[in-house]
């Protein structure tokens, strides 16, 4: 009976033995794994990420094999105090790689793009993640991209960049970042079938371009772009002025904000309210809901809107006294 317990024992003894060696073996190769570093990839730490949070977010990318492992040095080798922000680091690196990049702070920026924006406060966020050279290179090489645009838009490229979240890698530089966002337009347009070919009731391309941007900043809303859309081809069949607020808000560089008697009378190409027709440009950065609606446009007589409620839903009309029935529903529910 002795005999056996004893061999028992022997048996649990280098049974444990040999999964404590392959355990180590295991750890090991997850602190430095075999094969060497991969692909670069970007890892975004929120702020109050914890520790098995940010280790999940690394697996999830490739950066480690184990989160489990990453979490299991830092409590035995300490863990390094991280930033917010994104990190670029490569797949399969070792852990003291990884930590080493953590603890030296975020060494990229996000771009966030959303439709709405101007070329100018495009730049202004680039001068606020990078610096003023930077941003001021950026104008430069936009001017350059404008100038070989299939649309044709002269020296603007306003409207012909995509909105979204544009990496901005450690060396990148100024043409590179406008090239992306370039090509992003052209894959963003084409999605919906919107290239430097189209054409819709007389309106070439670019013309279609600057309508979409203009029923981007006055319909906000995606439910609201359609009709706003055949507003603005019903008022320029009629050959008249577009009256939009956005364009004077444009010309003075304000985002939002009343059009007042005074701003109706400045001098300006888009004033639409004294110049006939589309602006020179467009005015902001457009979505795929925008260029949808240019595209399709559903039929009707409508000539005005006016935002009625605090949900931003607004009511369409074809004649200016159903405008002004809707502006007085407005008034009554705090809107204008």
């Amino acid at each position: 009976m002795g005999n056996a317990l004893n061999k028992l024992i022997r048996r649990m003894v280098l049974g444990l033995g040999g999964l404590a060696i392959v355990v180590v073996v295991w750890f090991c190769l997850q602190v430095v794994p075999l094969g060497g570093p991969g692909h670069w990839v970007i890892v975004t730490v929120k702020p109050g990420d914890s520790v098995g949070v940010i280790a999940g977010k690394l697996q999830t990318k490739g950066v480690v094999g184990s989160s489990l492992a990453l979490r299991i040095d830092t409590l035995l080798f300490g863990a390094p105090t991280i930033q917010a922000g994104s990190y670029q680091i490569r797949q399969n690196s070792s852990f003291s790689t990884v930590k080493s990049l953590l603890g030296a702070g975020p060494n990229v920026s996000i771009l966030s793009v959303t439709a709405g924006l101007t070329l100018h406060e495009v730049a202004l966020r680039v001068a606020g993640d990078l610096d003023n050279t930077f941003a001021n290179s950026f104008v430069l090489e936009a001017r350059k991209a404008a100038a070989a645009s299939p649309f044709k838009p002269g020296s603007s490229l306003e409207g012909l960049i995509a909105p979204g979240d544009y990496i901005l890698r450690p060396g990148e530089t100024p043409a590179e970042l406008v090239a992306a966002m370039t090509k992003a337009f052209s894959v963003e347009a084409a999605s919906v079938g919107f290239t430097s070919a189209t054409r819709i009731n007389g309106l070439n391309a670019y013309q279609l371009l600057i309508a979409a941007s203009i029923v981007e900043k006055e319909g906000y809303y995606p439910s609201n772009l359609p009709k706003v859309a055949r507003v603005i081809f019903n008022r320029l069949e009629k050959k008249g002025s577009l009256q939009m607020d956005s364009t004077i808000l444009y010309a003075l560089n304000k985002d939002g904000g009343a059009v007042t008697h005074a701003m109706l009378r400045i001098k300006s190409p888009y004033n639409t309210y004294l110049v006939n027709g589309l602006t020179p440009t467009p005015i902001c950065t457009v979505s795929t809901f925008a260029l949808n609606a240019m595209l399709h446009a559903p039929p009707g007589p409508w000539l005005y809107f006016t935002v009625i409620d605090q949900s931003g839903h607004e009511a369409f009309a074809t004649t200016f006294s159903e405008q002004l029935a809707n502006e007085r529903l407005a008034a009554t529910r705090g809107i204008g």
